[in-house]
C-alpha cells in the first residue's frame, strides 16, 4: 500500500480500533472515523484522523463517508448487551448498513475487512484447533450474533472483495478486559477457573491489527475468512508465568470449582436486572470461562498472508504491563 490511500475505521475509539488507527497512519494512510456523537475521543486525540459522528445506522451518512474511499475496516461492535436484540442491533445491522452504503457509494473499494470473533465459532470441541473449515457452533448471544454478522456479510461477497478475520481473545495497551486479570494479580491473587487443564488462543493487539492490515493489502484475501492469533496455544499457567515476569512479582493462584463460577455469575446476572447496563460477568461469560479449548489455527493466514506473531506471550504482556504501569492504571 502507498501514501495517500484513504482508509475508513468503525470502532476507532476503541481498544482494537484504536490500534488499528496507529498502524494505518504509520503506514501513511488518510484515516476517517465513524464514531458516535456520545463516543469517548480519548484514543484519537492529537492524531491525524477525521471524525464522522454519524453513527452506523444512517446509510445516507455513511455513504457520504465512504465515498471515494480506498478501505473499509470495520472493527466496531457490541460485546455486552442484554438481549440477543440488543447484540443483533449492534452487531448485525452496522455490518448490513456499512455493506449497502458502500455497494452503492463506492462498488470499486480495494477491501472491505470486517473483524469478528472466535467466539463466532464456539469452543475447540477437543484438543486439535479449530480453523476456518469448522462447522461454527457458537454458546453465546454474542458470538451467535457474531455469526450472523459474518452471514450477512458474506451475501455481499459477489459484489465487494471482502474479509472477515476472526481474532481470539485480545490483550495489550487501552484493553479493560484482561487488564482486569493483571489487576487482581497486582494486588497478589490470580484467579484461575476449574481443575482441569484449560488451553486458549490469545494475541498481543499490534500482532491482531499487523494481521488486518495484512488481509486488506493481499488480493488473495477477497472472500476469505482467517482466524488471526497466536501460533501457540497457552495455559492458564503460562499466562501466569508471563504476568508474573512481566510484574516482577508472582500472585497467589486460586483454582474456582466450576459450579462457583456458574453460581457468582448467577448473582452478577441478577444484580444486573436492575440496572440498565449489562452484567461484565453473566451466565454466559461463565460457560464461555469453563469451556476447556478456545484454540483456533491461524495456519492459513500464515500461509495466505505471510502473517507471524512479532510478539511472544511474554513480550507482548511486559510491553502491556510498562503501559498499564506508565498510564497509572496498575
Amino acid at each position: 500500500m502507498s501514501k495517500n490511500l484513504i482508509s475508513v475505521v468503525t470502532g476507532g475509539t476503541g481498544f482494537v480500533g484504536s490500534h488499528l488507527v496507529d498502524l494505518l497512519l504509520e503506514k501513511g494512510h488518510e484515516v476517517r472515523c465513524i464514531t458516535r456523537k456520545s463516543s469517548s475521543l480519548k484514543w484519537l486525540e492529537g492524531k491525524n484522523v477525521k471524525i464522522f459522528d454519524c453513527g452506523l445506522y444512517n446509510e445516507e451518512a455513511l455513504e457520504e463517508v465512504l465515498a471515494g474511499t480506498d478501505y473499509l475496516f470495520h472493527v466496531a461492535g457490541v460485546v455486552k448487551a442484554k438481549t440477543a436484540e440488543d447484540y443483533h442491533n449492534g452487531n448485525v445491522l452496522p455490518a448490513i448498513n456499512l455493506m449497502n452504503a458502500t455497494r452503492k457509494a463506492n462498488p470499486s473499494v480495494k477491501k472491505i475487512v470486517v473483524v469478528s470473533s472466535q467466539t463466532a465459532c464456539g469452543p475447540s470441541p477437543g484438543a486439535k484447533a479449530i480453523d476456518e473449515e469448522y462447522t461454527p457452533s457458537p454458546i453465546t448471544r454474542y458470538g451467535k450474533s457474531k455469526l450472523e454478522e459474518e452471514k450477512e456479510v458474506r451475501k455481499f461477497m459477489n459484489d465487494l472483495p471482502i474479509s472477515i478475520v476472526r481474532a481470539p481473545a485480545v490483550f495489550g495497551d487501552r484493553d479493560t478486559e484482561i487488564f482486569l486479570v493483571l489487576k487482581t494479580f497486582s494486588q497478589g491473587l490470580m484467579t484461575m477457573v476449574g481443575f482441569d487443564r484449560k488451553l486458549v488462543s490469545i494475541i498481543y493487539v499490534k500482532d491482531l491489527v499487523k494481521g488486518i492490515y495484512l488481509a486488506a493489502e493481499n488480493d488473495v484475501s477477497a472472500g476469505q475468512t482467517y482466524f488471526i492469533s497466536s501460533e501457540e496455544y497457552y495455559d492458564w499457567n503460562r499466562i501466569g508465568d508471563a504476568i508474573a515476569a512481566g510484574m516482577g512479582k508472582k500472585a497467589f493462584r486460586l483454582r474456582i470449582p466450576h459450579p462457583v463460577v456458574y453460581t457468582v455469575a448467577a448473582i452478577a446476572e441478577f444484580f444486573s436486572m436492575f440496572s440498565k447496563k449489562a452484567a461484565t460477568f453473566n451466565l454466559e461469560k461463565a460457560r464461555d470461562f469453563v469451556q476447556r479449548y478456545w484454540t483456533c489455527d491461524t495456519g492459513k493466514a500464515v500461509r495466505e498472508l505471510g502473517f507471524k506473531q512479532d510478539y511472544t506471550l511474554e513480550e507482548g504482556m511486559k510491553s502491556a504491563i510498562d503501559w498499564y504501569r506508565k498510564n497509572k492504571w496498575l
